[in-house]
């Protein structure tokens, strides 16, 4: 008998240890309620290469997946089609997570997962304009159906703000000589495809800078796909409301692909895991206890045969925690 799921895509990064970080909340226990089926989230479906694997590494899961790129949903719907009504797919950015739970009647669930960063699909789609390496409309946008592409932003915003955006979200040192050639080009013509603004980076870098690093427009792409999809705002509200979602017991695994998202999972999981007692109390009352376990040591890599075999693994980091109490009102 032939597997009717699609072929795969993509290689699921860093996958295994995802799948172990999980385990034991998707995992029923002899005690567990019988009609109790462990519901996981996947925050962040693409084209369902992690959703496939936790609904068959886990037969007794029940699924919900959210993507905010209609064709990804279209996609991963596809592959994930035999596991039948295990998953649900809906359409909706990450930070949602908790009104699609409502929705839905789930009052909380056992695992969430992150996949951060731009999906595979969407950098093979040349079309989209995410990728440096080949020559597209500048747009970005991860749902194409809302918002400002990539080329509005570069085209209209002020000069102050495209400095913010390029040093906040690209960590580039060089973001004023960028956005000096950015003001002088878009007066002559706007921008509309990525070869245009690569080959302005280049020129505008010092020699120096163009040697190292890798290709020089990468921290200038990543910066306005960030800002045109508000990534870091989204995962600013959206890691405390996947822990608020999660059952004593349930676990949560975050992969991050650049410093200024997995500094803000760093932060959020850290603060759980901490007491909040005032100092100076003989007794931590339990209200002050941690709400979360870490279960990784710092940031967790990807080994050198996976980076060797998907060579988009190399940037991810990977942290892990578990709910261990309820919030106390």
């Amino acid at each position: 008998m032939t597997d009717p799921s699609p072929p795969p895509r993509h290689v699921p990064v860093m996958l295994r240890r995802c799948l172990d970080l999980l385990a034991p909340a998707l995992t029923p226990t002899g005690d567990a309620p019988p009609q109790a089926a462990p519901v996981v989230v996947d925050a962040t479906l693409g084209l369902g290469g992690h959703s496939e694997a936790l609904l068959r590494t886990f037969p007794a899961c029940r699924l919900i997946g959210l993507d905010r790129d209609p064709a990804a949903l279209k996609l991963a719907g596809e592959r994930l089609t035999p596991f039948g009504d295990r998953a649900t797919l809906v359409h909706a950015v990450y930070d949602e997570m908790p009104q699609v739970l409502e929705r839905l009647g789930v009052p909380s669930v056992q695992g969430v997962l992150f996949d951060l960063g731009v999906s595979s699909m969407q950098l093979d789609e040349a079309d989209r304009g995410f990728a440096y390496a080949h020559d597209a409309p500048l747009d970005m946008r991860m749902d194409q159906t809302t918002g400002i592409s990539a080329a509005e932003v570069l085209n209209t915003y002020p000069p102050g703000d495209l400095v913010r955006v390029l040093r906040a979200y690209g960590e580039e040192k060089f973001a004023r000589k960028i956005v000096e050639a950015v003001v002088r080009e878009r007066q002559r013509e706007p921008f509309t495809n990525s070869a245009r603004l690569v080959e302005l980076i280049r020129e505008a870098l010092p020699q120096a800078a163009k040697r190292t690093g890798g290709n020089p427009a990468k921290r200038t792409f990543q910066a306005l796909r960030i800002e045109v999809n508000g990534e870091l705002a989204v995962l600013e509200r959206a890691v405390p409301a996947a822990v608020a979602a999660l059952a004593v017991g349930g676990r949560i695994a975050v992969l991050s692909y650049h410093s200024l998202e997995d500094r803000l999972v760093k932060q959020v999981l850290g603060a759980g895991a901490a007491q909040t007692a005032p100092p100076g109390l003989p007794v931590v009352p339990e209200q002050y206890q941690p709400r979360l376990r870490l279960l990784t040591r710092g940031a967790e890599l990807p080994t050198e045969d996976e980076i060797a075999e998907n060579r988009r693994a190399a940037p991810a980091r990977l942290r892990g925690a578990e709910r261990i109490r309820e919030d106390l009102r």
